[in-house]
């Protein structure tokens, strides 16, 4: 199953069945968010999959700043894995 290949990506640290952490968390979230990019660049007026989009968005950016505040360096690796966004340097 496709869940499957999501664990072996983040595993190397964690228990092979923890689907519930952060980081499985936004890993899912980044990939339903792929794909709704995808489906909305060839129908462009789907507004209720627009807003689907825009509140997956939010959630993984409330993740993603939990994860920051709770464990800085496992969210650098988990950004710089998705490449979701530039890493800042400090």
């Amino acid at each position: 199953m496709v869940k499957k290949s999501y664990i072996s990506v983040i595993s190397n640290e964690e228990k092979e069945e923890n689907r519930g952490s952060v980081a499985f968390q936004i890993l899912s979230l980044t990939n339903r968010i792929r794909k709704l990019s995808s489906h909305l660049e060839l129908h462009r007026k789907d507004y209720l999959s627009q807003r689907g989009l825009r509140k997956i968005l939010g959630k993984r950016q409330r993740m993603l700043s939990y994860l920051s505040k709770k464990n800085r360096i496992r969210y650098k690796e988990l950004i710089n894995q998705l490449d979701i966004r530039e890493s800042k340097t400090r």
